[in-house]
């Protein structure tokens, strides 16, 4: 079979975004007035402190709750969908595996945190976090950190870091809640109250995400006769957040998140059903402790995650679960004027138990602690000059001691105020209790753990820099960014026997670009751009699911104070992939996909919403042999007390 190699799909970006953008500019009302300046966006997670994003050298995109209930999206997997530099793969749509490839490198390069709670699975075969069961209806916001971060948050973040923080309560008492249906038996639903006294503050939010019709097998893997099993998908999260403030110097904060989900799938002949019922339990309690006229904060906190994934396939029930328990102490002291220093240290253990039909003698009950300490300085020069570094020792159980460092400076040109950055980094990725210690028979074919594994390790670096123009009405800019990975882990056969070993390296290298542009207070544009080479360095063949081309156009206008409208279109080249059935190298065909979204403010209190996803139908796999939906509409209502 030939395969052809075209542009098509970014020609049909490039026409998608030149039939919706114009369309839009012509029917935009002119301003009345300039805006009024915007506040400074701060983020946390480059340095562990808030900082405005004018000051950071490295890479973030910022997505904020109003972004998110703009463009409704409904998935953690679906909010990351544009972020650049990222690509997203869900295998079986809502509830199925999703993984994140962050500048080319392995998921299980990236950290995910939720309130400073670490999600990594350790019952996962290589520890990777799971996005697929997080619902986006209690996000207050979410920061994808791209580079190598171990010399803050230590193993697991070669690629980079995302940062999910929930709603918190503040003010008098509102209650809200929403519904929502539409294609693909989705019906979905909301609910939730929060606020804030003088010493409390506490929010409170059930969220239902019900899909139970969703086709995710492709028509050229089945016969015609053959009757093609849907999947279905249902999941509550409840989640709380709560803080005490007994005095201005000593608070006290807790967050909890229960997940309870049904995703039941296709089976291999694609006329059967199979599940997964995954169980998830996050919580995190926390002091924090002020000093010397606030000049020095401690915090002190505790996580427990507790991750279980009982499979149920044609061979019978098993059972992995994971579970970690954290302590974590970390300073922040305003040593002298522009100059703060982050002291840290955090002791973990993680378990893993297996349950499973697969495994000799029926189960698998292991576990492996890290201590870490870091220290950083960030620092600011005559309000132009940042500089921001970092260190990090960490002691493991399993392969003993490992040092990671960051630093990343930026300087704000005068006069032109253009912004120039730059990172350099190094990164770690410790074995799974699985890739250690994992032990499986699979009809004949023998799994066994290698404890002698080393961790993955990564030097990588950017460059970059950002334009704002017409008094920052149109930003633009540019990151080319560069990762060496060495002792990548890797599944090695032996005849009947397979297990891991540090036998790989790779380099992935690539260009971030953006483009955004407020041209009234009613109507804004953005576009994003990455190019990624991702190749293992000693064949030299591109790593699979990493496309070379992704970009998106997004538009919002607000025609009204009571209305507004946003459009998105997401176009990625094909990539490098195995054939779900053969399991042979095959390229994958990229795809463009156009999505609309739309609300009206009916009263004070309520707002009917709807949109329409896959606008014009496009028919794509991601992954090879995994469809994903056609077009869809969706609509609701929500309300909300003032």
């Amino acid at each position: 079979m030939t395969i052809h190699r075209s542009s098509t799909p970014w020609s049909r970006a490039l026409l998608a975004s030149s039939v919706l953008v114009p369309a839009l500019a012509l029917i935009t009302a002119p301003a009345k007035a300039d805006p009024a300046e915007a506040l400074p966006t701060i983020v946390v997670s480059p340095t562990g402190t808030a900082t405005p994003l004018s000051q950071v050298a490295s890479s973030v995109t910022v997505i904020t709750a109003a972004d998110i209930e703009r463009e409704q999206r409904r998935t953690v997997t679906d909010v990351l969908a544009t972020v650049p530099g990222l690509n997203v793969v869900q295998t079986g749509g809502p509830g199925g595996t999703a993984q994140v490839y962050m500048r080319g490198t392995e998921s299980r390069h990236v950290k995910v945190l939720i309130d400073g709670i670490d999600i990594g699975d350790p019952s996962d075969p290589s520890g990777v976090a799971d996005i697929s069961q997080l619902l986006a209806g209690d996000i207050a916001r979410i920061e994808v950190l791209r580079g190598p971060q171990s010399g803050l948050y230590g193993s697991d973040s070669i690629g980079g870091v995302i940062s999910v923080t929930t709603k918190k309560g503040a003010g008098p008492v509102k209650v809200t809640a929403s519904a929502e249906g539409g294609s693909f038996g989705t019906f979905n639903q909301t609910a939730g109250f929060s606020g804030s006294s003088d010493k409390i503050n506490y929010a409170f939010n059930i969220v239902h995400y019900r899909a139970t019709s969703v086709p995710n097998v492709p028509d050229r893997l089945v016969t015609p006769s053959t009757q093609q099993t849907k999947s279905f998908y249902d999941n509550k999260t409840i989640s709380a957040r709560l803080g005490y403030d007994f005095n201005e110097n000593f608070s006290v904060n807790w967050v909890g998140r229960f997940t309870n989900a049904d995703f039941r799938y296709p089976s291999s002949s694609f006329t059967t059903q199979e599940t997964n019922t995954p169980r998830q339990v996050l919580t995190r309690g926390e002091a924090v402790w002020s000093a010397f006229d606030g000049r020095v904060k401690n915090y002190f906190g505790m996580n427990y995650t507790n991750l279980s994934r009982p499979t149920t396939t044609s061979s019978g029930l098993s059972v992995y679960d994971g579970q970690r328990v954290k302590y974590d102490w970390r300073s922040v002291i305003q040593a002298l004027p522009g100059q703060t220093v982050v002291l840290g240290a955090d002791h973990q253990k993680d378990y893993y138990q297996n349950n499973s039909v697969y495994t000799p003698g029926g189960r698998i009950d292991v576990s492996n602690g890290n201590k870490g300490v870091y220290a950083e300085l960030q620092s600011q020069f005559a309000e132009r000059f940042f500089v921001v570094s970092n260190v990090r020792h960490d002691d493991n159980d399993a392969f003993g001691g490992h040092d990671t460092y960051r630093i990343a400076p930026a300087i704000l040109v005068p006069g032109t105020e253009t912004k120039l950055k730059a990172s350099y980094g190094t990164g770690f990725k410790a074995p799974s209790l699985d890739q250690l210690y994992g032990s499986y028979d699979m009809f004949g074919w023998i799994t066994v753990g290698n404890p002698n594994l080393k961790p993955e390790e990564s030097k990588g670096w950017d460059a970059g820099f950002e334009q704002p123009l017409a008094g920052d009405r149109f930003r633009f800019g540019a990151t080319y960014f560069h990762n060496d990975i060495t002792n990548l882990i890797q599944f090695t056969s032996f005849g009947p026997y397979s297990s891991y070993l540090n036998v790989n390296q790779a380099t992935t290298e690539g260009v971030e670009a953006f483009a955004a542009w407020t041209i009234a207070p009613q109507f804004s544009l953005r576009g994003d751009y990455t190019y990624t080479e991702a190749n293992d360095a000693q064949t030299g063949e591109q790593l699979r699911r990493r496309p070379k081309h992704k970009g998106s156009v997004t538009a919002m206008w607000t025609p009204t104070e009571q209305w507004q409208v946003s459009g998105t279109v997401l176009s990625v080249s094909e990539w490098y992939d195995n054939d779900r059935i053969t399991f042979a190298k095959v390229w994958t065909s990229g795809y463009t996909v156009v999505n609309l979204a739309t609300e009206y403010k009916a009263t004070a209190n309520t707002t009917i919403f709807g949109r329409v996803d896959n606008l014009f139908n496009k028919h794509y796999e991601n992954p090879n042999g995994y469809l994903r939906t056609g077009i869809g509409v969706f609509g609701g209502i929500r309300v909300a007390t003032q």
